[in-house]
């Protein structure tokens, strides 16, 4: 029973490091390991579906298991604003509406939901951030097969099999998407945000 615990303990230190290693991505390990993987990742194709979560602290957390019916993608999508063609003529260059203007939606959603259209037949858990450059944002998206048996079977996650949770995405019912909705407060003060 010992042994087990101890074993247990030394599980919960080494996700405690890869998360602190995760928080100050530029001072730790992390800057190196990705500065030999991100070339690679800008070579591949946008939609990538990959083995296993580059942060499996990060993925656990969010609701990942190592089992069949989930699958994790890696994205990437550009950085900034939108981008708007320049008028050519009949406008004062004030009123063109060129520079600063800024989608609704984050671009950590604009990646679930580009995803979410690559694999319609699954349903989007969760996302979180793995790597970003000059040109790019990298994300990693945490998808559930709702007609897998093990997921079926789960009680943990058959909810996702429900009805209402079809295109749950789309809906803006994931996590950034409530975030975007600006449904994370409670209590006073947000009575009027739903």
């Amino acid at each position: 029973m010992d042994v087990a615990k101890a074993e247990q303990k030394e599980v919960l230190n080494l996700y405690k490091y890869i998360r602190d290693a995760w928080k100050n991505p530029g001072d730790s390990y992390v800057k190196e390991l990705m500065q030999k993987r991100a070339p690679l990742w800008r070579k591949e194709s946008t939609i990538q579906r990959i083995d296993k979560p580059t942060r499996i602290d990060k993925a656990r957390s969010l609701g990942y298991k190592a089992k069949k019916g989930y699958i994790v993608v890696r994205t990437r999508v550009r950085r900034g604003g939108r981008r708007k063609t320049r008028f050519t003529a009949g406008r004062k260059p004030k009123r063109m509406g060129v520079k600063k203007i800024t989608p609704a939606k984050s671009i950590k959603r604009i990646a679930e939901e580009r995803v979410a259209r690559k694999y319609p037949n699954l349903e989007v858990l969760n996302s979180y951030w793995v790597w970003e450059d000059g040109k790019f944002k990298f994300y990693e998206i945490i998808l559930v097969d709702p007609n897998h048996p093990s997921i079926k079977n789960d009680r943990n996650i058959n909810w996702i099999c429900e009805n209402q949770h079809k295109n749950r995405v789309f809906r803006g019912l994931t996590s950034e998407g409530k975030k975007t909705r600006g449904l994370r407060g409670k209590g006073k003060g947000a009575e009027k945000a739903r």
